[in-house]
């Protein structure tokens, strides 16, 4: 057990490091940058840090995205560490729930990168995060989580609507994504999955005992602009459980 420890103990400090070329980047650059520039930089530090856990990123059907605007991804949601596989593939706002702001470094990390928190019991603060989507869609992608929590990714639980509300207001177009984890054999992994009561010190030791991940990013296409956030949510919880279900 001493000797798997002391084995992790380069890649765990490979990964402080990462963390801290990271927090200075937001420091020294960020308040000065272009968007293009912060863009370029969450891509790039976000794919140096997936290669330090050894995972592996394979995006499938990309060509559904436009090129350029606003628009809305919804995804099942498995670890922390899919916004990271997310932004290697494209740099984009996301919406978390507020307790990721309270998490040590990652919290600010997120804030800092144009995240917005939302606190889940609170329908005055929902009302106000979705104004801002409302304001910030037409112009840019933005990623949410609506089954408002995350599984071992063998499953998708049911999409809660009401982040799908400012989508259906400005009618952009919204696009189901499944993300899925495999291992070296390229069969399902919850090497990745931040469930339950894990920390995230165990969460980070599980998945680099795992060495070799692959995370798919799968597309589905968007469905009409005039839906209501019902059905939105219902066409994207469909299509990721498709996904979800066809591959595992």
């Amino acid at each position: 057990m001493a000797d798997s420890s002391r084995l992790l103990l380069w890649p765990a400090l490979h990964i402080i490091f990462h963390v801290i070329k990271g927090a200075l980047i937001l420091i020294a650059i960020f308040p000065f940058a272009q968007e293009a520039t912060k863009k370029r930089h969450i891509q790039t530090w976000s794919r140096q840090l997936i290669k330090l856990f050894h995972v592996k990123l394979k995006v499938i059907n990309a060509d559904y995205l436009p090129k350029s605007g606003g628009y809305l991804i919804a995804a099942n949601h498995i670890s922390w560490i899919d916004i990271a596989s997310i932004h290697s593939f494209l740099p984009c706002r996301f919406v978390a729930k507020s307790e990721v702001a309270g998490w040590p470094v990652f919290g600010w990390m997120a804030r800092q990168t144009g995240t917005l928190f939302i606190r889940r019991d609170n329908k005055r603060h929902g009302k106000e995060i979705a104004k801002q989507l409302e304001e910030l869609l037409p112009k840019e992608p933005i990623c949410i989580f609506p089954e408002g929590t995350s599984t071992a990714g063998d499953q998708v639980l049911p999409f809660k609507t009401n982040l799908f509300e400012s989508a259906a207001q400005t009618q952009v177009q919204t696009f189901p994504m499944a993300i899925r984890y495999r291992n070296a054999n390229q069969e399902y992994s919850d090497a990745t999955a931040f469930i339950g009561d894990m920390t995230l010190i165990d969460s980070i030791t599980k998945m680099l005992r795992a060495k070799a991940i692959t995370v798919e990013l799968i597309f589905a296409p968007s469905p009409a602009t005039d839906l209501d956030r019902k059905d939105l949510a219902l066409y994207c919880e469909t299509q990721v459980r498709s996904m979800i279900e066809t591959r595992s």
